[in-house]
């Protein structure tokens, strides 16, 4: 029998943590070979991502998230790619979290949108970017570990969107990240 596999672990433990599982999704446009993402006012790039409500399921949780936060709702693929443990600031309700965090691989079939149905707090805009902008830009923010899960989780979706032939403009880069 094969042993599960361990569920990396990543950021700086602080205290009051509150726990808050949920996950993220790595959005992808093959058409135009750019990822779908949240910047913040202050400049930092986020992937659209949430907490999984209840007695839901983590990849409707996560799917719901995508829609509420981007206006997406139609997807070609979506494959889960990893989870982890994950310690981080959140910077959109000035809370210290740990969450177990499910990531998804989502291919978009088109760019059609429906309403967005953002939070109050959550006042970033959707813009789209190349795996190098994304990596560039967590690295820069990156001094507090807050984003080292959304870097794992990035170049394992990356890797898959090639893989599965998605992805046509990145191959240089995943070899040259590992």
């Amino acid at each position: 029998m094969k042993a599960p596999d361990k569920v990396p672990e990543f950021g700086i433990k602080r205290k009051n943590e509150e726990r808050r599982d949920g996950g993220c999704g790595v959005v992808f446009d093959p058409k135009s070979g750019m990822y779908a993402v949240n910047r913040h006012t202050n400049g930092l790039i986020g992937l659209f991502s949430g907490g999984v409500d209840g007695e839901e399921d983590i990849q409707t949780g996560v799917i719901r998230e995508v829609t509420e936060e981007s206006g997406f709702d139609d997807f070609l693929y979506i494959e889960k790619i990893a989870e982890a443990l994950t310690h981080y600031y959140n910077i959109l309700k000035n809370v210290n979290r740990v969450a177990k965090a499910t990531c998804f691989l989502m291919i978009l079939r088109t760019t059609h949108q429906i309403p967005t149905k953002k939070e109050a707090h959550e006042t970033f805009t959707l813009e789209w970017a190349t795996a190098e902008e994304i990596f560039s830009n967590w690295e820069s923010f990156n001094q507090n570990h807050d984003h080292d899960h959304w870097i794992y989780f990035m170049k394992k979706a990356v890797a898959r969107a090639i893989e599965l032939g998605y992805d046509t403009t990145n191959s240089n880069l995943i070899n040259t990240r590992d």
